[in-house]
């Protein structure tokens, strides 16, 4: 019998894990203990190593969500012949491969068939549909016979629900700007020796923000990664933070790099802790500048003062928040950086992110588990008088990873104190 590949439990709570890539193609040989597949949840990701040597047939299509324990793929040793999967010999359970989030259906075979009642004749007439696009049309007042199913065998999906009210990140656009395709931005230092630095900018800024601290690093290769929405990346709608990473771990993973320091700060921060813990082989080091992830609150009136603003006027004074020394926000700063959000769609593209990942002034992703996890050298920087996220989140931090905490610095402590910051950095290098 071949080797069943399990969806694995990584937080307490979790019920089900998301395929978010499989490191092998389908008829491809591993051995036990290779990095085979990524899986996320709300609040973690982990890279999953093969349980036996085999090669791979029937994987679960990357972006399927799977019930723990399920599962996910089959190693066939060499020589074995390769068969439908064993679910489908003796069926179980049903993991629809494009069935949205939380959709799956579950269907035991009986020993006998029986015949029909009238209950069950009348179930039959009843349109095929997931649990939550049953609710969302009972919500709504839609009739589920009037619609066309997506799913397989003709099954209405939560999608084919016309409800813009429930889940505006994943059934409707947000107002003022269209989803684009393509990579992320990144950009390259020209110069440097060794293994490379990749830098993750936080939210509602740009790769730009690292230029204080670059002087101290530019020995080395610097490659900044621009998160959707910012910069020059493309305009996407994120599901959840879950999306963010995926994003992000995609462009890491084509710049092919065998090893790097990773480090971010703030939204970036939480998207290099969770690469770090999915990629472990490949990061060096990792740095975290008042990271996000590492606790639930966060200025969420402050975010929407940023996201509100469309004049320098009106930026300015959220801006100056982000420092304990509002001086090192000049007009000329603010200026520069209405500049860079004078387009409405990515003002609108960034605020419907902000929606999605800090919902009511709250972080909606946990990554604590995920900084328990890191074994690489690992630092947390952060400001004491930080106004956005309370620096007291570090203090989550296991033993092994250092904190550096200074008393003078607000959110921003790479740009009010560049030196003493790019020191910290380049010692862990």
């Amino acid at each position: 019998m071949p080797t069943e590949i399990i969806m694995p439990k990584v937080d307490m709570d979790m019920a089900t894990g998301r395929i978010a890539a499989w490191h092998v193609e389908e008829g491809a040989s591993v051995a036990k203990g290779d990095p085979i597949f990524d899986i996320e949840t709300d609040k973690a990701a982990m890279e999953v190593e093969a349980p036996a040597d085999g090669t791979l047939h029937h994987p679960v299509p990357e972006g399927t969500d799977v019930p723990i324990g399920a599962p996910v793929g089959w190693l066939y040793a060499e020589g074995e012949a390769v068969r439908a999967p064993p679910t489908e010999e003796t069926p179980t359970q049903e993991v629809p491969a494009n069935a949205p989030d939380g959709e799956t259906e579950t269907e035991t075979p009986t020993a006998q068939p029986s015949a029909p009642s009238t209950e069950t004749l009348a179930e039959q007439d009843k349109p095929r549909a997931t649990p939550k696009a049953r609710k969302l049309a009972r919500d709504a007042g839609i009739d589920l016979a009037t619609l066309d199913g997506t799913g397989p065998r003709g099954r209405i999906q939560a999608a084919d629900v016309a409800v813009l009210e429930e889940e505006p990140g994943k059934l409707a656009a947000p107002a003022g700007f269209e989803q684009e395709a393509g990579p992320l931005s990144v950009i390259r230092s020209k110069g440097g020796t060794g293994t490379p630095v990749v830098l993750i900018h936080g939210f509602a800024n740009e790769a730009a923000a690292w230029s204080p601290i670059e002087a101290h690093l530019s020995e080395r290769p610097l490659i900044r990664i621009e998160l959707p929405c910012h910069g020059k990346s493309p305009k996407r709608r994120l599901a959840g933070f879950a999306d963010l990473v995926s994003d992000v771990r995609r462009a890491s993973d084509d710049l092919d790099l065998q090893s790097a320091h990773l480090v971010g700060h703030s939204l970036g921060g939480a998207v290099a802790l969770a690469i770090a813990d999915t990629r472990a082989s490949r990061v060096d080091s990792l740095t975290l500048i008042a990271p996000a992830g590492l606790g639930p609150d966060i200025n969420g009136t402050l975010l929407d003062g940023i996201g509100r603003a469309t004049r320098a006027e009106s930026l300015g004074p959220w801006l100056r928040q982000l420092v304990a020394d509002d001086s090192v926000i000049t007009d000329r700063y603010v200026r520069a950086a209405m500049m860079a959000r004078k387009d409405p769609a990515l003002r609108a593209a960034q605020k419907a992110m902000a929606d999605t990942l800090f919902p009511d002034g709250t972080q909606a992703f946990d990554l604590r588990p995920a900084l328990g996890r890191i074994a690489m050298p690992a630092r947390i920087i952060w400001g004491k008088r930080d106004a956005i996220i309370d620096w007291r989140h570090a203090l989550a931090a296991p033993g092994p990873v250092a904190l550096h905490l200074f008393d003078g610095l607000g959110h921003m402590p790479h740009m009010e104190a560049p030196d003493a910051i790019g020191q910290c950095i380049a010692a862990t290098l």
